[in-house]
């Protein structure tokens, strides 16, 4: 029998049950979601069974009140139009992406070397390689047919990089590890003859086809290690891909408790949007990205507005971006702020950038603070060391694509960018609590 992936709260731990029940969720949601589509796939089920009807975008779409989302390749949009919405309704928008740093199958992926089978795999975004090395990974994402269907494939595990014996590089400990990630990151499937294996055909099997059907893939790597709740009084929780899946599942969560209150739900000011776009870890720029125009086109059919009512409502509207950040690392306390100094199980990030890598200014400040005040859940400020630049979300992307105000927040993490991350067992249900307290305010 396979062991619970979150642990009973040990004797005298006083983290709330509800804190409890909702990390079970998460993790529930991150074994899910292997991959983007996976993960929208998740949401889109969950969407379902809450009573959200499923819209295609070559259709026409209903205006009236109602609960909705569209699915764009590994991006989704949902939300619920309450009574009385019109062209200047504005939106209050909580946004995420679904993908996480890894490895993504080549084409031509079966090679063989020194009797090893190994599939070839190129570097997405910007994950630790060393953090990825000794473990069971598999291959997850979509197949595409030569009928036009596309299917949702993955292996369980399949597929591990091997790191060197340190016998064989006796300086690994001293000297430090580097990887060249052509020459050192290739993984190992089995061993054999190349003419005997095919991973694109064992893909296609999965969904019960023929390989020679396969016109295309969108496959990656992913972690197949259960999370788990680990450390003293379990304070602490371990998982793939919580870069960004904590907030896409907080975001789901929050919009699901708005739904969950019908009345509230029906009579509200605003339109409550949930937003998650694939390929942030890669700069955003494609058609199901931050940076393409997946959201405004959803945004102007669901207001069917002239330009100047939609410009009246983005006026009025608001965008939570929620992407994970760091918390202090303690062996590396010099590279983060000597004052701004982020715990896990201290409460949600506001995430600052005098730079404007984060859409954070004060009237976002001054937002989160009121979401958090409504939801009874403390918060942190994060800011980067001068010295060390910090990286982007789709904040920024999205208040210059649609002119919305916009702030950045998240969970604190450490090992950000890991085949494995860690966050306080607390946090990620306290930023959904804040994310629904911001979708509709008291």
């Amino acid at each position: 029998m396979t062991a619970s992936p979150v642990a009973p709260t040990p004797a005298g731990r006083s983290t709330a049950d509800s804190a409890l029940t909702h990390l079970a969720d998460l993790a529930a949601f991150v074994q899910a979601s292997p991959s983007s589509f996976h993960a929208v796939a998740e949401a889109a089920r969950r969407l379902s069974s809450a009573g959200f009807t499923a819209l295609e975008e070559s259709e026409d779409w209903p205006v009236a009140a109602g609960r909705y989302f569209v699915v764009r390749d590994g991006a989704i949009v949902a939300w619920i139009t309450p009574d009385g919405a019109g062209p200047t309704s504005p939106y209050r928008i909580v946004g995420a992406h679904t993908d996480s740093p890894g490895f993504v199958l080549k084409p031509k992926p079966t090679t063989a070397a020194h009797g090893w089978l190994q599939p070839g795999v190129e570097v997405y975004g910007g994950p630790l390689y060393n953090s990825w090395l000794d473990r069971e990974l598999e291959f997850a994402g979509r197949l595409v047919f030569d009928d036009g269907t596309t299917e949702l494939v993955r292996t369980g595990p399949f597929l591990r990089f091997p790191q060197l014996a340190v016998h064989l590089d006796r300086g690994v400990n001293s000297e430090g590890l580097t990887l060249n990630p052509q020459q050192h990151l290739n993984p190992v499937i089995g061993v054999g003859a190349l003419a005997d294996t095919d991973i694109v055909a064992h893909l296609a099997g999965l969904a019960g086809r023929a390989g020679r059907h396969v016109v295309g893939y969108d496959i990656v790597t992913a972690d197949t290690a259960a999370p788990r709740v680990f450390g003293l009084d379990g304070t602490l929780f371990a998982s793939g891909r919580l870069d960004n899946l904590s907030s896409v599942h907080a975001g789901l969560v929050a919009l699901l408790a708005v739904a969950g209150e019908p009345a509230r739900a029906a009579t509200a000011p605003s339109i409550a949007v949930f937003a998650a776009f694939d390929h942030e870890e890669v700069g955003s720029e494609t058609r199901s990205g931050a940076a393409g125009p997946f959201l405004e086109s959803v945004l102007a059919r669901i207001g069917n507005a002239t330009p100047s009512d939609r410009a009246r409502a983005h006026a009025q509207s608001w965008c939570l971006s929620a992407d994970a950040g760091h918390a202090v690392h303690p062996n590396y306390p010099e590279r983060h702020d000597p004052v701004n100094r982020p715990l896990v199980n201290s409460g949600p990030l506001l995430k600052i950038n005098a730079n404007k890598r984060y859409a954070t200014d004060a009237l976002g400040a001054a937002e989160w603070a009121r979401s958090c005040r409504q939801a009874g859940v403390d918060y942190q400020e994060f800011v980067s060391n001068n010295s060390v630049p910090c990286g982007s979300t789709i904040g920024p992307i999205t208040a210059t694509r649609l002119g919305i105000r916009t702030f950045d927040v998240g969970i604190a993490l450490l090992s950000m960018h890991s085949a494995r991350e860690l966050c306080g067992v607390e946090d990620p249900a306290a930023l959904a609590s804040a994310m629904t307290a911001f979708l509709a305010p008291a």
